[in-house]
């Protein structure tokens, strides 16, 4: 099998999609990939997206000036790629760039995008890393990135997007066949898209690495530039949490919202539309499903639910939201991080002369505007994403009433080169349909490396799921300190609960602590009835640290195993400047 390729290969638990690893970048990570893709991912999904991220990644970072064909030419999994299903980055890639980036290193490279330095094999130097003409084509790179403005390129995705918004009706309507070349055509959009997205997540990436260096070496505090991003406002990732809150505040005010809530979750969005006093709730309802229907768990992934597909995963959210007090609403505490935020940068400001001074405030207006771009181009191809999930869902509907038996995801079990005689005759692909789909429960059962270096270790040597409760971890002591990054700047005490899957967060609510294993938009609901957010593994870009940076709640990332080390119901104390969670008190037994 050629490097790049994604093709089914047998793992002893029979055949699923995987990729081999490049030799010459051998260090993989899930870091950040794992919040992308926390599942393991369906085989029609990557064969028909493998090229637009070869190229999306290939074309960011040769415009970059960072690399050059010669550099990746075992193909895309130099950048990273899917091995026994599962989504990896590629840690010696990004090693490789952080070497030839002036004025960063190694472990600010891992910090700011993966979390994952601790657990990483120490970089081992290679004869080809170092280039000193990548590194000049940086410097310019940087020097653009200080002097920008606005970024052009934001509408025009967004009116790209739009345009297939608005085919989309008349795509469901067409043939099978016509549907399989809509597929294939959407992919050339989203590789511009996912370009566009990285080429300005580097910026953002290198804007907030200046800054805080710059905070570290001129101000003595490295964590200032938590701080100085704070409240940036509009911010994508956050935006739902808002329109929740209000939702939630509905609830909590009506007593036949209440009462119809109160009796569960389970069927309640027929009940509400039944409900001629729930009627307002419902239109605003419907509006952030119009507005927020892309987003949801692992919404990369065309085969999952989102928001729109799936509306009662929303009212869970809004069943946890409106117990929380009205001094945790999203607007208070933004607005003290935004106060917050005024004055520190004040204070730095005062502090700083000459050239100090306006490389300070060029990193901050680079930090500011390519973090909230970075989140709106992530945004828009989740927009686009969703067009190609809704046409995917119209195509397996379709195909499902033809098999006996046939269910909605059976289509994603069907590689892209497969789908022409898919459409035409299903009922052939029966076995192999089964037979992957036994391989992904089996996948799906395990929990694969976090980093591996070389070949990946066979799967059948992964740990079990469900043996992970019975694993010894550490046990705590009243006082000790679980260490990982600070995220948003802030100390709070409260009960610790553990949310391994955001749509069953249990009992989280006033007071508490989120601890999760990791986090994507499906989550941020979440983080506004808790007092803090604690999250296993994650990086300073991390989707946690961002929008716990808007919302002014205190946030630690990369504390390892904290899920599983941290017992529910414990109080715990979180500082989000030092990166600590210290142990206050057990739960009763």
């Amino acid at each position: 099998m050629a490097l790049g390729s994604a093709e089914m290969v047998d793992f002893g638990l029979g055949e699923y999609i995987t990729q081999y690893p490049s030799e010459r970048y051998p260090i993989y990570t899930r870091g950040n990939a794992g919040e992308v893709w926390p599942e393991v991912a369906y085989p029609l999904t990557i064969t028909l997206t493998r090229i637009v991220g070869e190229e999306a990644s290939a074309l960011a970072a040769i415009n970059a000036g960072v690399i050059s064909r010669n550099d990746i030419l075992e193909g895309p999994s130099c950048f990273g790629g899917v091995f026994a299903g599962y989504m990896y980055l590629n840690l010696s890639f990004g090693r490789m760039i952080a070497i030839r980036t002036p004025g960063t290193t190694i472990e600010k490279s891992d910090a700011t995008y993966y979390g994952s330095e601790e657990q990483a094999p120490a970089y081992t130097p290679h004869k080809d890393d170092k280039n000193f003409l990548a590194s000049i084509k940086l410097v310019r790179y940087g020097w653009k990135m200080l002097r920008t403005e606005e970024i052009s390129c934001l509408p025009k995705d967004r009116q790209l997007v739009q345009e297939w918004q608005e085919r989309l009706p008349t795509i469901l309507k067409a043939t099978d066949q016509e549907l399989v070349s809509s597929l294939r055509e959407i992919m050339q959009p989203a590789m511009e898209l996912f370009t566009n997205h990285l080429d300005i997540t580097g910026q953002a990436g290198g804007a907030v690495q200046l800054l805080s260096t710059i905070c570290e070496e001129r101000l003595n505090d490295r964590s200032l530039a938590l701080t100085l991003l704070g409240n940036l406002g509009d911010v994508d990732s956050a935006v739902p949490s808002f329109a929740l809150w209000e939702l939630g505040q509905m609830v909590a005010k009506n007593p036949t919202l209440t009462t119809a809530f109160d009796q569960g979750t389970s069927g309640l969005e027929k009940r509400l539309r039944q409900l001629e006093d729930c009627q307002d709730f419902m239109s605003q309802f419907d509006l952030f499903l119009d507005q927020f229907g892309s987003r949801g768990p692992n919404e990369w992934e065309t085969a999952c639910e989102t928001w729109g597909t799936e509306p009662e995963s929303v009212l869970v959210l809004i069943d946890r939201m409106r117990f929380a007090d009205s001094n945790k609403s999203p607007s208070v505490r933004a607005g003290k991080l935004s106060h917050n935020r005024e004055q520190a940068l004040s204070d730095a400001r005062s502090r700083l002369k000459g050239l100090g001074l306006w490389l300070f405030n060029k990193s901050f207006h680079a930090s500011v505007l390519f973090s909230q771009a970075r989140e709106r181009s992530k945004t828009t191809i989740i927009d686009l994403i969703h067009v190609a999930r809704l046409i995917s869902r119209e195509l397996a509907q379709r195909t499902a009433s033809q098999r006996e038996n046939g269910e909605l995801i059976d289509l994603w079990f069907v590689l892209e080169t497969e789908l022409d005689e898919y459409i035409k005759n299903p009922t052939e692909f029966n076995t192999k349909i089964s037979d992957r789909k036994n391989v992904r429960n089996e996948l799906s059962k395990r929990i694969p490396p976090f980093i591996f270096e070389g070949d990946l270790p066979d799967p059948s040597t992964w740990p079990l799921r469900e043996e992970q409760d019975l694993k010894k971890y550490p046990t705590l002591r009243v006082g000790d300190i679980l260490e990982g990054f600070g995220g948003c700047p802030g100390v709070a005490e409260g009960t610790a609960r553990i949310v391994k899957d955001p749509t069953n967060p249990g009992t989280l609510g006033p007071g508490d602590i989120l601890v999760a294993p990791l986090t994507d938009p499906s989550w941020t609901p979440l983080f506004v009835p808790a007092e803090a957010v604690v999250v296993d593994v994650g990086g300073q870009m991390s989707h946690a640290v961002i929008v716990s940076r808007e919302l002014g709640m205190p946030c630690v990332v990369a504390v390892t195993d904290a899920t599983q080390i941290i017992k529910d119901g414990s109080q715990i104390r979180v500082n989000g400047t030092s990166g600590e969670v210290t142990l206050l008190s057990k739960p009763q037994e």
